[in-house]
């Protein structure tokens, strides 16, 4: 499905897209299985990536990976067969050499039904070394979206 909205607020880009929930989605309760909520995520993010131009092919092409390190995910309802749910991803922006991501997946009610995070770190693709320091690539996507401080 399509976006439905996006916008920019305060150091931050957010993107909204919804999916439908497919039969191979959920378990033998008819709810998702837990762990699609981390595909979820990553369907917000690629979302997110196609709309803003931070793709994980962009930086591939610029010589790096941008592995997730780190994630948190917090269930508050269930989703179910069939239902369209909401993927709020939003950038949260950093000085440091990473990207972080936050969600909030919600119901066709607006209910919240899981929140979470990750964080996403630049390697070198050639040997693996993880960047210290921001990749120009990625500096000038910031500066392009007003994110970069000095």
């Amino acid at each position: 499905m399509k976006k439905s909205n996006l916008k920019q607020e305060n150091s931050t880009l957010k993107f909204v897209h919804q999916i439908r929930v497919r039969f191979n989605e959920v378990d033998s309760m008819d709810v998702v299985w837990h762990g699609n909520y981390v595909k979820y995520f990553e369907e917000g993010r690629e979302a997110f990536g196609r709309e803003f131009g931070l793709t994980y092919l962009d930086a591939k092409n610029q010589g790096f990976a941008t592995p997730i390190v780190k994630m948190s995910l917090e269930y508050k309802l269930p989703l179910r067969y069939g239902e369209v749910a909401t993927i709020e991803t939003t950038y949260l922006n950093s000085r440091a050499a990473k990207i972080v991501f936050s969600y909030c997946i919600k119901n066709e009610n607006g209910q919240t039904v899981c929140t979470g995070e990750t964080t996403q770190v630049f390697t070198n693709s050639e040997v693996g070394e993880m960047s210290l320091n921001l990749p120009e690539f990625y500096k000038i996507w910031k500066q392009k979206h007003g994110l970069l401080h000095d």
